[in-house]
């Protein structure tokens, strides 16, 4: 099943009123937070991380697994979401970007180098999510 999407269209303005720098920065400009720094990189406890502009649920926490890399990595969206995939050659090398469907923020990067049953690492900044517990 695929979810259809409204998306959601702020200004600058707008999105640096509801967003600290730090937050506008990673998701509004494709920033990244430090290894091991994020809120949620070890966070063991169980419901639905969402988007921090939007609110849309992205990621389950039975899908997350430590990767060891520093930051929140999962090994799929939930069920039905498919985040939007932008080449991002930055940095000399070559990355997935994914964002978020409904208002494009830029979330993280997904690399095929995760656990089965996908093979998939999504990479995501702690600063990009909001975490509710069930």
């Amino acid at each position: 099943m695929v979810f259809i999407m409204s998306e959601i269209k702020k200004t600058d303005k707008e999105w640096k009123s509801q967003l600290t720098d730090d937050e506008y920065r990673i998701t509004r400009e494709a920033g990244t937070e430090p290894a091991f720094t994020g809120k949620y990189y070890n966070n063991k406890d169980t419901g639905m991380y969402h988007c921090k502009c939007c609110g849309e649920s992205l990621f389950k926490s039975t899908e997350k697994y430590d990767s060891g890399s520093g930051w929140p990595s999962f090994y799929k969206p939930k069920d039905g979401m498919a985040l939007e995939e932008i080449k991002d050659s930055a940095h000399g090398m070559i990355r997935v970007e994914v964002r978020c469907p409904k208002c494009e923020a830029h979330l993280g990067h997904v690399f095929e180098d995760g656990p089965q049953p996908t093979g998939l690492r999504y990479c995501i900044n702690s600063m990009s999510l909001d975490f509710e517990n069930e």
